[in-house]
């Protein structure tokens, strides 16, 4: 059935890329210091860039993923995701999910930001869904105006859903214990790891948060 990936994996440090601006080696290198790190699941996001840009920067992105056997996902856009063979994580104002999975097919992983709505987190795991999000928990430098969601609303979603749930939002090696116990699978973070000198050392520091294994 369409959405039923297993969720093998999905478990640990979901790392967020930065915009590479004009050092594409730089920011590759960064990427996979992280993946060295310990992530266990990659999301390429980037706005600003051209699309021929775009995609060069995701095919990069997920053969170096391959390489570490680890999946990427393309933030927003369904058609760069399809053309690079990843999944695709969708907003509330992006491609719906029914539209996603028809163009993506069964095989790829489709994740939904759900903000501070267990509702929305219910509809996206009826429709299909690999995995929810929830966020932001904390001040965020990446979206400093995303709405703000509850410590309780995660134990709450997990007693709700089977799916992986992942937290996003200002996480840090220093507060994202919390989120584990509350329930979170995984933990999303983009400047904590990406903006550190030692990229290696900061995912590390996250992926030590969920224990062996």
């Amino acid at each position: 059935m369409p959405g039923t990936t297993p969720p093998r994996r999905l478990r640990g440090l979901y790392l967020i890329t930065a915009p590479a601006a004009s050092d594409e080696a730089r920011w590759l290198a960064g990427v996979a210091a992280a993946l060295r790190g310990g992530a266990s699941i990659v999301q390429y996001r980037d706005k600003e860039a051209d699309p021929p840009a775009r995609t060069r920067r995701a095919q990069a992105l997920r053969r170096l993923c391959a390489a570490h056997g680890v999946a990427l996902i393309v933030n927003d856009d369904v058609e760069l995701a399809r053309a690079v063979g990843a999944g695709v994580h969708l907003g509330r104002d992006d491609t719906p999910l029914a539209a996603a999975r028809a163009r993506l097919g069964p095989g790829r992983l489709i994740g939904i930001s759900c903000y501070d709505s267990l509702e929305r987190a219910r509809a996206a795991a009826a429709g299909g869904a690999d995995y929810v999000a929830f966020g932001r928990f904390f001040p965020s430098h990446t979206k400093p105006e995303a709405t703000p969601a509850p410590l309780e609303l995660l134990p709450r979603a997990r007693a709700a859903l089977s799916l992986p749930i992942v937290a996003i939002g200002g996480i840090t090696p220093e507060n994202g214990a919390a989120l584990i116990a509350a329930g979170a699978d995984l933990l999303a973070v983009g400047h904590a790891v990406s903006a550190a000198d030692d990229p290696q050392t900061a995912a590390q520091r996250i992926a030590a948060l969920f224990g062996p294994g």
